[in-house]
């Protein structure tokens, strides 16, 4: 059976926790380990601090966009933003790489995103925003299909 969650906020950074949060209590319902549960409340807290400092470039103004869908031990989770898009997809994700020095960024969100989760897509068109598809099976869910 497939549950499904959707939200949207505001990109302000205060924002980023109650992402994390929300989208870790719609997981729990599936007992994932705590583990499991930390590098999915990471992999949100890289994806919508991503949309909100590089994405709208902290204007308050823009919304992100969540789903999450849970069907047969997958998460798949989208975080979408409708800002200034990436003009090359490739170099973004490559470790270290930051548009953002000055702010002390690390460059390593897509990486941490890569390592955390079993599938990463990143879609994005300058000027038309960004989305992020992730994608987990649990540890338990994989143990019982087994």
């Amino acid at each position: 059976m497939k549950n499904e969650m959707k939200i949207q906020f505001s990109a302000l950074s205060q924002n980023e926790s109650f992402a994390r949060v929300t989208v870790a209590s719609f997981v729990a319902q599936l007992d994932p380990t705590m583990d499991e549960l930390t590098e999915i409340k990471t992999v949100v807290s890289e994806a919508v601090t991503n949309s909100i400092i590089h994405g709208y470039e902290n204007d308050p103004s823009g919304f992100v966009y969540i789903n999450v869908t849970i069907e047969e031990g997958f998460i798949d989770i989208t975080i979408k933003d409708e800002g200034i898009g990436i003009i090359d997809v490739e170099e973004a994700m490559q470790p270290l790489f930051t548009t953002k020095p000055d702010l002390e960024r690390s460059g390593m969100g897509f990486t941490i995103m890569e390592n955390f989760m079993d599938d990463v897509e990143v879609f994005s068109q300058p000027g038309q925003g960004t989305e992020i598809r992730l994608r987990k099976h649990l540890l338990k869910s994989k143990m019982l299909c087994n």
